[in-house]
């Protein structure tokens, strides 16, 4: 029996408040974030991503009275990412009610940190979140991004998704930079690419546009499915979404 594909709802959190762009450019307000973690909880989300888009970027903490009201309302697996630079902080986050942390910035100037939170809190509580840009002057075509994807790496992407593996990531989360807010669908090539490569579970990220965008995602290689603009804009709900895989043959919840 196939294991169910996952659809996985994404908050993106600024100063309190739910935002998304294009390309993670021009963010604007879409909402409370407890309330709607609370609204794709109802409508059958499978998990609940929050990232705080400008903790990094503003070297904060992340909001933890925010997760603290998120997981109060939601019963359901709760990843949180931006500004985790320590297995302290993990922790923090876990006593608020996460279930996984996701890492990015920091572990790319430190590679050791994966390993600390894998040792110490498991590696299925660890998620390596890539946010990726097609790039010419890189091996694999593919380029880490940090801070919100505004500053490019010198890491070519699948490499280090490789390494982090090896460090004890527990799970990918393969954010397009490029297709993201776009509406156009996910980037197949990327996560082919990264699903070759990948013994964990991997999740695609970025350019959700209409129902039928998922299913090719799953195709590609993708476990599960996270998406933000076309739920935040009450374009789809999460039960769309899963009607239109399981009419395409995915498995789902």
């Amino acid at each position: 029996m196939s294991v169910p594909t996952r659809v996985i709802p994404c908050l993106d959190v600024s100063g309190g408040r739910v935002v998304k762009g294009v390309n993670f450019l021009d963010l604007r307000d879409a909402g409370d974030p407890v309330e709607l973690a609370a609204l794709y909880y109802a409508q059958g989300a499978d998990e609940i991503t929050f990232l705080d888009v400008t903790a990094t970027v503003d070297e904060r903490a992340t909001t933890y009275e925010v997760v603290t009201r998120t997981a109060e309302q939601v019963f359901i697996p709760l990843t949180v990412g931006g500004g985790v630079r320590s297995t302290e902080d993990v922790a923090r986050l876990q006593g608020c009610g996460a279930d996984k942390v996701g890492v990015n910035s920091a572990a790319i100037a430190r590679p050791e940190l994966l390993g600390e939170i894998a040792d110490r809190f498991g590696a299925q509580a660890l998620v390596l979140s890539l946010d990726i840009k097609r790039s010419e002057r890189i091996a694999s075509g593919f380029v880490v991004t940090t801070h919100g994807g505004r500053t490019e790496t010198d890491l070519d992407a699948l490499a280090w998704a490789r390494e982090a593996i090896e460090r004890g990531a527990g799970e990918l989360l393969v954010n397009s930079i490029d297709a993201d807010g776009t509406k156009q669908g996910f980037d197949l090539e990327l996560i082919r690419a990264v699903r070759d490569l990948s013994s964990v579970p991997v999740i695609a990220s970025g350019g959700a546009g209409k129902a039928a965008d998922f299913a090719p995602a799953v195709d590609a290689g993708a476990d599960a499915v996270l998406a933000a603009s076309v739920f935040h804009n009450r374009e789809l709900t999460i039960g769309e979404v899963k009607a239109a895989m399981a009419a395409e043959g995915v498995a789902v919840r």
